[in-house]
Order: C-alpha cells, then sequence, then structure tokens
C-alpha cells in the first residue's frame, strides 16, 4: 500500500516519499511510520518479518508470517486497520487504492499459497523462527506446524506434486471469474490496462514468471497474482479454496509452464485466455462461473453482485475529468 501526504484540504498532496524501487533513502523517510505500524501489529499478535520500498510514491510492502487461510484473513484485515491508525497519528494517508497514480507500479495482493495436510496447531509465546519472544499479548501468535506439503515436488522433479499441479489447473480454469473478487473495484483495472508494471493479463503459469498469472514462486508454493491490494481476502480465499477443489476433484491439467515472456508466447502463435479487463467484464465472467459463485453461499453472492454491479453503472453514469477535456470543445 501507499503512504500519502495529506494536503491542507484534507486530499492526497503525493506520496510521501519518491518511487524508488528498493532505495534504503525513501524507506528511511518513512521509518517513524512503519516502526509505529510493526509496534501496534506486534502488539496484536502479528509476526513481523520483513519489509521494503517498492516503486511507486509513498509505497511500502511490510510482511508478517504465514499461516492458514482464515488466520492470514484477520491479520491482513487487522494490519488494515493499524495503518489506518498510524496515518491519523502521523496525518498521513493510509492508501489501499490499487492504482492512485498512472505510469507507476499499482498495490496489488500478491497470494503466495499451498496446500497442507496433517498440520498440529500450535499456540506460542515465542514469535516466529528465532525463538525470540514476540512483544504484545502473551501467545496472541498461533500457528500450524508439521504437515505435509501437498504442493512439493516428487523426489528428482521440479514440477509441483500431483496435487499441486491439478490446483494450478483449477485457478487457470477459473481465473476470469476470480478475477471480479481479486480485483473488485473499477480502478483495480487501472492496474491491468498499464501494462509494463508486473500486473499480469494472461491465464497462464510457470517458474518465476512474472508475466503470468500464476507463477510458481518456490518448491512447494505459487503465487496468484490477479489479485490486488482492495482485494477482500476472506472471499478470495473462499474463492481459491473451490478452484483448487474443482482442479483436483476434476484432474485439471494446467498444461506445460511457460518460460518465455508471455507476450512473446503470444506473438509466437500461443493461445492464451485474457483476464477481464473491466469490473463489468469480470462480473460477467463470476455470474457464469457455478463453481466461484458456490464460494458465496446463500444470500452473499447476490450481495456482492448487487453491490458491485451499482460501483460498475455508477461508474459508467459518471462524467469525468478526462471526458470534458477530450470532448468539451469537440466539433464533430
Amino acid at each position: 500500500m501507499m503512504w500519502l501526504k495529506r494536503g491542507d484540504d484534507g486530499r492526497p498532496a503525493g506520496g510521501f516519499s519518491k518511487p524508488y524501487c528498493y532505495h534504503i533513502d525513501q524507506f528511511e523517510s518513512l521509518r517513524p511510520v512503519f516502526m509505529r505500524v510493526i509496534e501496534y501489529s506486534q502488539a496484536m499478535g502479528l509476526d513481523m518479518i520483513q519489509g521494503d520500498h517498492e516503486d511507486a510514491p509513498g509505497q511500502l510492502e511490510l510482511n508478517f508470517m504465514f499461516d492458514d487461510a482464515l488466520r492470514t484473513c484477520d491479520r491482513l484485515a487487522t494490519y488494515r486497520q493499524i495503518c489506518g491508525q498510524v496515518a491519523r497519528e502521523y496525518n498521513l494517508i493510509a492508501c489501499f487504492m490499487t492504482k492512485p497514480f498512472m505510469g507507476v507500479s499499482a498495490s496489488g495482493c500478491h497470494h503466495n499459497l499451498s496446500l497442507w495436510r496433517g498440520d498440529e496447531e500450535k499456540l506460542v509465546v515465542t514469535g516466529g523462527l528465532d525463538e525470540k519472544k514476540l512483544p504484545g499479548m502473551e501467545a496472541s501468535f498461533t500457528y500450524l506446524k508439521g504437515g505435509e506439503n501437498t504442493f512439493m515436488p516428487l523426489k528428482g522433479e521440479k514440477k509441483p506434486g500431483s496435487i499441486g499441479l491439478k490446483s494450478i489447473g483449477g485457478i487457470i480454469e477459473h481465473l476470469p471469474a476470480l478475477t471480479a473478487i481479486g480485483c473488485s473495484t473499477v480502478n483495480s483495472y487501472r492496474r491491468l490496462w498499464d501494462q509494463g508494471f508486473w500486473a499480469p493479463v494472461y491465464a497462464d503459469w510457470g517458474y518465476q514468471n512474472r508475466t503470468c498469472g500464476l507463477r510458481v514462486s518456490a518448491p512447494g508454493r505459487f503465487e496468484y497474482r490477479a489479485v490486488d491490494s482492495m482485494v477482500n481476502p476472506y472471499l478470495m480465499a473462499a474463492a481459491i479454496l473451490k478452484a483448487f477443489d474443482d482442479g483436483i476433484q476434476n484432474n485439471m491439467d494446467p498444461g506445460e509452464p511457460e518460460s518465455r515472456n508471455i507476450y512473446a508466447a503470444i506473438k509466437a502463435g500461443k493461445e492464451v485466455k485474457k483476464l477481464p479487463l473491466s469490473l463489468g467484464e469480470a462480473l460477467d465472467a463470476l455470474s457464469e462461473d457455478e463453481v466461484i459463485k458456490e464460494a458465496m453461499p446463500g444470500d452473499m453472492y447476490r450481495v456482492f453482485m448487487h453491490y458491485k454491479r451499482d460501483e460498475w453503472e455508477k461508474f459508467l453514469a459518471t462524467v469525468t475529468e478526462w471526458d470534458v477535456n477530450t470532448y468539451l470543445d469537440a466539433l464533430p
């Protein structure tokens, strides 16, 4: 997400720091802010492990330890509230809007995923991997330990295991509908349109291939990339698990991993499904996907579609500054 300066009128006045990726000076300029975020996060039971400055104005990435889906959703929701509080203390804007600036990177929320069985729940007062006690509430950090990662490659092979490959197949099959949940705002599609800044627009997979919608980021896990900082993590987790289940139950083959830049592969003749490039198109894809709809049972799907269709229609009914600048003096 991005830390923006707040003008006298309360509106955004640019990023707090300059858009220099991994730049220590820009990172240090936000030290009071991110140290306060880390302090509050640790007190709330988030095991904070890493941070860096990304390549948009005021854009920081702060990381906490991975865990099961529900705990991770809870921690992300908590983290966002913490950032909002710290922003109030420093008179900044904690901006989770996906793409406030064109021509620089947007804020994604890439999901690194694996599927485990046989875990054991641990409730601990020691933090993370170094046995160093976490500050904050006693026994506030819980995690799953042990078990089998079903995505791990077989001995001597590079590809994920059978369950992992079928899960990737399920994601590829349902990527258009999943995009409506992972990229759930009108602004989300500014990220997908502004190509050249690592946002994926094609439903394919590969090893360390950032031009695809999925990449195997390390043995035993893969990264789902068609998701941004405005995502509802609970809906996204449920939808991903549904796609996994469909892929496993129906033995979905994702095909061979793509090692080429996806744009070069398409130019060479490869046929690849493109992701929706507007909220309206994504909602249409979701409405036709019965598997992903099942991830929102009862009235949840109806309510989600009601509000998101309303958001899209309000956008279509809005005359923007671009409209005025482009057409006001036109003499057709």
